[in-house]
């Protein structure tokens, strides 16, 4: 019995090249589609699939319950109405039949008819006046979008997240990092640092000319299919860590999902800022054993990962565990 659409796996952006992992940069230009077992990923910056409906609803009900997840710094309006922009223009292009831009002629000003049939919205815009949208930009295209975003602002030499939305978080919070330096939100990653990762992430990262897009991926285990497993939330995912170690092999199995980061980095035309986009995907064990090359790949990796990565990662306590289970199913 498959848990997940076909589709979902065929899409599925595995994320291990390697027998080992490491943190390192691991950026290359966006666009270009990769080619796996079960599929392929990566043609579109802005991916629409089968969740997509799913998604949006857990985003706006986030969102209600908690505002922090949306923030944006006063400087940052260019930026954020130049974000909305670029996600439609990526839409239109992924997606044709389902959404398009196109350019009003007329006024003093740029117009744009925007329309979204998947969620049937149909609106014209004038770019840079708030009162011809029914929301602020940013938060307005984020509800139409699956990938959580944030805009890093450049002055002085350095990066900082000052604008976003972030519903879906892997063990962060974006609330607490909002204003804060790319090297300071990244602080507590092990093994970065001495390596100098960090700071080469972030000289490539403002090196980007405008239009510029590159992607990168990342990834974690995750407990059930939680996309939100933010800091804020610990206190209703962080006991699934010992629960999932006593449960039988089935459920295991079941609960226990790769949990794969497509991070875009866009430097934006007409701000200047950077707008990075994580998208996340799951996948349970049960369905990524389906796939043999990918069960042999992952339990390598997941069981070769050194133990203060694992730490960070929060998968410490199960994930010997986890790469057993994938050594002892293949699929027949």
């Amino acid at each position: 019995m498959t848990s997940t659409a076909p589709d979902l796996v065929a899409g599925f952006p595995f994320p291990f090249p390697n027998e080992t992992y490491r943190y390192s940069t691991n950026v290359e230009p966006a666009r270009g589609v990769v080619t796996t077992p079960a599929g392929q990923w990566g043609d579109a910056v802005v991916d629409v699939d089968a969740e997509y409906h799913r998604e949006l609803d857990e985003r706006a009900a986030i969102l209600e319950q908690d505002p922090s997840r949306y923030a944006v710094l006063p400087h940052m309006d260019v930026a954020c109405w130049d974000a909305m922009l670029c996600l439609m223009r990526e839409l239109a292009l992924a997606r044709p039949g389902s959404f398009d831009l196109e350019p009003v002629a007329g006024g003093a000003r740029p117009s744009y008819r925007w329309r979204n049939r998947l969620l049937d919205i149909d609106h014209t815009f004038v770019l840079g006046d708030p009162a011809t949208l029914p929301a602020e930009p940013l938060a307005w295209i984020t509800r139409q979008v699956q990938e959580d975003v944030v805009l890093l602002d450049q002055r002085d030499g350095t990066l900082f997240g000052d604008a976003g939305v972030v519903t879906f978080a892997a063990d962060w919070s974006f609330g607490f990092d909002v204003g804060m330096s790319f090297l300071e939100i990244h602080g507590p990653v092990p093994r970065i640092h001495p390596e100098g990762v960090i700071t080469r992430a972030h000289e490539f990262i403002k090196g980007l000319q405008p239009g510029e897009t590159y992607r990168r991926t990342n990834w974690t285990l995750t407990i059930g299919r939680r996309l939100d497993v933010s800091t804020e939330r610990y206190p209703e995912w962080g006991s699934d860590r010992a629960m999932v170690r006593t449960v039988d092999d089935d459920a295991f199995g079941r609960l226990v999902h790769l949990r794969t980061e497509v991070q875009h980095l866009v430097r934006l035309p007409e701000s200047g800022a950077v707008m990075f986009l994580i998208r996340s995907y799951l996948l349970p064990l049960a369905d990524l054993a389906r796939v043999e090359p990918w069960r042999v790949r992952a339990a390598a990796v997941i069981a070769e990962l050194p133990e203060d990565m694992a730490d960070y990662k929060g998968i410490a306590t199960y994930r010997h565990r986890a790469a057993a289970w994938l050594r002892d199913h293949p699929h027949h």
